[in-house]
Order: C-alpha cells, then structure tokens, then sequence
C-alpha cells in the first residue's frame, strides 16, 4: 500500500499544483506516494490516514495547535519559499525527512 502524504490548506486550490508537482516528483525518483490536498476543514476525516502531514503557509497557524492536539502525528509546515516556488521535490523530501526516509 502506497505510504499517504496529506498537505492541508486554506481551500486545497492551490495546494494542488503543489500535489500535482510532489507526484511528478515521487514518480521521477520511482517512489510510490499516495498524494493528495484537503482544506483545513477536512484535518479530522483525512488526517487519520496519512502517514505525513504537510500545512500550506496559509494555516501555518494552526501547527502548534494540531502538534499538541495530536502528538502522534508527523506534521510540519511547508516553508513559504518551497510553496511559492512550487517546488514538489523539495516539498516532497521534506515529508521523506519526517518519514524517516
């Protein structure tokens, strides 16, 4: 089963080029990520399930928050650079660090 890398935003709009450029990526590199975007709204159905969890600098607010709410979970933020660049290979070696990979 693939290893699930959820990036939370504001919408999921743009964060989904963002996935999109992740995918190209892990694919490059032959690695098999499950890949996807949610709103914010959505953390408690889709967080369960992911193995990483990426925050968009948009609800970068809510990191310390979601931490201590769910000490369990590998979660950080995405640096506003790395998003506004759009860089999916960085983006994604960011999630392989939390991993452990």
């Amino acid at each position: 089963m693939a290893t699930k890398i959820t990036l939370f935003c504001a919408a999921g709009m743009s964060t989904s080029l963002l996935v999109n450029k992740m995918k190209e990526a892990a694919a490059a590199a032959g690695k098999d990520y499950e890949i996807a975007a949610y709103s914010l709204g959505d953390f408690e159905k889709e967080a369960p399930e992911a193995a990483v969890i990426l925050l968009g600098p948009q609800v970068r607010y809510a990191l310390a928050k979601l931490k201590k709410e769910h000490p369990d979970y590998k979660i950080t933020d995405i640096p506003m650079k790395m998003y506004g660049l759009m860089d999916g290979k960085g983006t994604l070696a960011l999630a392989e660090k939390l991993l452990g990979e």
